[in-house]
């Protein structure tokens, strides 16, 4: 597959940007190799600089649900654009997303929107310390919750794929507010709480974590979590950037019957545009300026032209729950044929799977954290990837991310995929 041109692309990059790229796992750094350069997208796949044909199981990063460049999505952009890009002002649109989004999400009362998920987290964050009068919080290692100086401790994402162990710039104040503890260990939160009394505002957890792969609770550990939160006056924040209307039309909230009390979502509510969103019960809500004195702001919070594209696309979703079974089935069959190759090959591995996020694994153990998410074969992943890149299949570039299905993958796509694994050796 000649990718001539995504090669020049790059070198010309690294000319300008800060290792060719504008977010770190782009590069390929872990993977090796040189990254592909996207022209353009439609439904099930990407089109690259040198006219080669991928099926995606990235989508953007989660967003995509509906596959690419989804026409209903295309068409609202394109009407509303004509009416400016920006308006640093309320509108009508505004109330209509919030409406929408508390009509599908539990235990939402109040919703701000933000420009990113990163700002979605971080304004969380500030406002259950502002709620609480406490500084620290506690994360689980191999979580990302975004870029914000408190979230870069022990985080999966790109610094697990770069092996990034401390950040330069992060100082050692905001280090020592931020707790850590492995997931799925309900035990070491429990310490935590008990070494820290009365000083931790907040737990903020991705309920199903995709940046050290796809990451599932175990029985009994969200409902854990949210019964110490109520025992010891602390924020349970659920992240679901990723997991928000991909799971379930109401997220993992939904999916596991459990209430956060703060929850922050992001691309996916602007059908990839760049937006995000906290929101939560009126009694923490209600402490953001203007309504109270936890101060955030953003020129382009509740950009119309995000918001005409993320209210198409969750009304879509809304309208038709059946897409979620969809989904589910589309995945296990992907799943399940990927592993029958692997198997027939030999190779250890374990699949984790949930709705429409999965991951592949190469080792023999189960995988319910980071830890042993890390002690998996990372060279033989790498292999794998290069591999299905050059019979056209995009998997994300690391093997600590989670995988997205659309319901523009169909048997096709997956058969396709499967052919292309059963050339791995």
């Amino acid at each position: 597959m000649n990718r001539s041109r995504s090669e020049s692309l790059f070198e010309r990059a690294q000319q300008h940007i800060p290792g060719g790229v504008n977010s770190p796992v782009r590069a390929f750094k872990s993977v090796g190799g040189t990254p592909v350069f996207i022209k353009r997208a439609k439904g099930a796949y990407l089109y690259d600089e040198d006219s080669n044909r991928y099926i995606d199981y990235i989508n953007s990063w989660g967003p995509m649900v509906l596959g690419h460049a989804y026409e209903p999505v295309v068409e609202a952009i394109r009407q509303h654009a004509a009416d400016s890009t920006s308006f640093g002002a309320p509108t009508e649109l505004e109330i209509e997303m919030a409406e929408l989004i508390k009509s599908m999400v539990p235990n939402v009362d109040l919703i701000r929107m933000v420009s990113s998920g990163t700002e979605a987290c971080m304004s969380a964050l500030r406002l259950a310390r502002g709620y609480t009068g406490r500084n620290k919080f506690i994360k689980f290692e191999g979580c990302y919750h975004g870029h914000a100086d408190s979230f870069l401790v022990k985080a999966g994402s790109g610094m697990a794929t770069l092996n990034i162990q401390s950040v330069p710039g992060v100082s050692t104040g905001v280090s020592q507010d931020t707790l850590t503890a492995p997931y799925n260990n309900l035990s070491a939160v429990k310490e935590l709480i008990a070494q820290y009394p009365d000083q931790i505002a907040a737990i903020i957890i991705e309920p199903v974590a995709g940046n050290m792969g796809c990451i599932l609770p175990q029985a009994g550990y969200l409902e854990g979590l949210r019964s110490l939160c109520d025992q010891h006056g602390i924020v349970l924040i659920f992240d679901e950037v990723m997991t928000g209307f991909r799971l379930a039309p109401g997220g993992a909230q939904e999916l596991y019957n459990i209430k956060a009390d703060l929850v922050t979502f992001g691309k996916i509510i602007g059908g990839g545009l760049p937006v995000g969103a906290f929101g939560g019960r009126k009694e923490i809500m209600q402490h953001v300026a203007p309504l109270g004195n936890v101060y955030q702001a953003g020129t382009l919070s509740g950009n119309p032209i995000a918001m005409i594209a993320g209210y198409t696309l969750l009304q879509e979703l809304r309208n038709n729950p059946s897409v979620y079974q969809k989904l589910e089935q589309t995945t296990g069959q992907l799943a399940g044929g990927i592993s029958r190759e692997l198997n027939k090959r030999g190779i250890d591995h374990t699949v984790n799977i949930l709705g429409s996020m999965m991951s592949v694994h190469f080792g023999k153990h189960a995988v319910v954290d980071f830890e042993s998410a890390k002690q998996c074969d990372i060279g033989l992943f790498n292999r794998f990837f290069h591999h299905l890149l050059q019979q056209g299949v995009y998997l994300p570039p690391s093997a600590y991310e989670s995988w997205f299905v659309s319901s523009a993958i169909t048997d096709v796509e997956v058969a396709a995929t499967i052919e292309a694994v059963k050339k791995f050796n």
